[in-house]
């Protein structure tokens, strides 16, 4: 049976909220004030037909809206978006008790997406799809224009295509191709593909790797092993250039980076020694070297070895010592931070409630939390505020346009 449904608000996956005698109905694609029909199954609206528009609505301009699984925000005005998304880091320091200034949502401009995880099928016809996942289903979605991705990543998708079809000779293979733009051109880690019966065959390879020649890839790699390299995939952080390691983290766009960094590097400025914690290859670390002697610590061996050898080569660095260190199992103590003044982390979207704990009864005067998780933020920025920090300042970052991922970069002092 379907239903007449007043949406009153957004959720925090970005989803409209009505709210009916048997508990709020989520419906993907609409925004407050509008009254929709649909069948509701579980808790959410399905089929829905819009009966009025909100005056926030604004018209998409991804021709795959509404059936790919991305951009689910791309149909509200700029302002009450980005104003939403600050809400909603304020409401995660609300359910900790924590209040602070909240700046205003950092935009990011259409097309700077340098990264994107593309997804490889065979179609009906044995032609190799391109895509993304469908809202809420293993289906592909071929995608033919990405207006969130750099135009170079988004004319590079026929020869991606042809790159991705050795790896699909197994069945059960279900290859994604991440893939980054770098100074260098493209580099693409494969994951996916069936290993039980052997992994790729040798011919397979040698098919994929003619294919990324002839598609001028810097570099193909399978689950981080390199199969061919015509170019060191490189990238920029602040004075150093470093190779990134095959399938590294790298932050999805340069425009957030550099806001993010810009405002690490304003926080410690006077620092004497800074630490860099999850400090991957190097994306705050070497710009933080131009300040003072950094400590820097992440679990990748192969990042690490990147930020070494990127700040090697660069001039006019403070001192950097970097460690290969797992800070979930291993946290850096308050004795391995003797000395240091200012702490920048930014770890993964469950947080690092231990390193905060050893952060906080360290002598560190200044800290930055970088974070893609304001929940998990938040909470530990209570273990910081309980232990003699102010939370001065939060900036919200939007680097995933048009979704609901939410960065931030906040700044403690004690």
């Amino acid at each position: 049976m379907r239903q007449s449904l007043t949406i009153t608000r957004l959720g925090a996956q970005g989803d409209g909220v009505a709210e009916t005698p048997a508990g709020p109905v989520f419906a993907p694609l609409t925004l407050a004030g509008e009254v929709i029909e649909a069948e509701v199954r579980d808790g959410r609206a399905e089929d829905i037909r819009r009966l009025t528009d909100s005056p926030e609505r604004i018209a998409p301009v991804s021709p795959h809206y509404g059936d790919c699984g991305g951009c689910s925000l791309q149909h509200w005005a700029p302002a009450p978006y980005l104003a939403w998304k600050r809400e909603q880091v304020r409401l995660a320091l609300f359910r900790e008790g924590l209040e602070t200034e909240i700046a205003d949502t950092v935009a990011t401009a259409p097309g700077t997406r340098r990264r994107l995880a593309l997804h490889a099928r065979r179609g009906p016809n044995g032609r190799t799809l391109l895509g993304f996942k469908a809202r809420r289903s293993w289906r592909l979605v071929e995608v033919t224009a990405c207006p969130v991705a750099d135009p170079r990543l988004v004319r590079a998708f026929p020869a991606l295509a042809e790159v991705a079809t050795p790896f699909l000779e197994h069945p059960k293979s279900a290859p994604t191709l991440h893939v980054t733009w770098t100074l260098t051109g493209l580099d693409v880690d494969v994951t996916g593909v069936e290993r039980r019966s052997g992994g790729l065959s040798r011919d397979g390879q040698m098919r994929a790797i003619e294919a990324a020649g002839r598609a001028d890839l810097a570099r193909l790699s399978l689950a981080g092993e390199t199969l061919m390299m015509a170019r060191p995939p490189q990238v920029a952080f602040g004075p150093a250039t470093i190779t990134l390691p095959a399938g590294a983290f790298l932050q999805a766009s340069p425009e957030a980076e550099a806001a993010m960094v810009q405002r690490a590097v304003a926080a410690v400025a006077g620092a004497r020694r800074i630490a860099d914690l999850f400090c991957g290859a190097g994306t705050f670390t070497l710009p933080l070297a131009t300040v003072a002697p950094v400590l820097a610590a992440d679990a990748s061996a192969e990042g690490i070895a990147a930020l070494k050898a990127g700040a090697a080569a660069a001039s006019g660095l403070k001192p950097v010592t970097a460690e290969a260190r797992d800070l979930f199992r291993r946290p850096l103590s308050p004795q391995d931070l003797k000395g240091v003044e200012a702490v920048v982390f930014d770890p993964p979207r469950v947080g690092a409630l231990e390193q905060t704990r050893q952060i906080a009864a360290s002598g560190a005067s200044v800290v930055v939390g970088v974070s893609c998780n304001p929940a998990t933020f938040a909470r530990d920025a209570r273990v910081l505020v309980d232990a003699g920090f102010r939370l001065e300042t939060v900036t919200p970052i939007d680097q995933f346009l048009w979704s609901a991922h939410i960065e931030l970069v906040a700044v403690f002092r004690r």
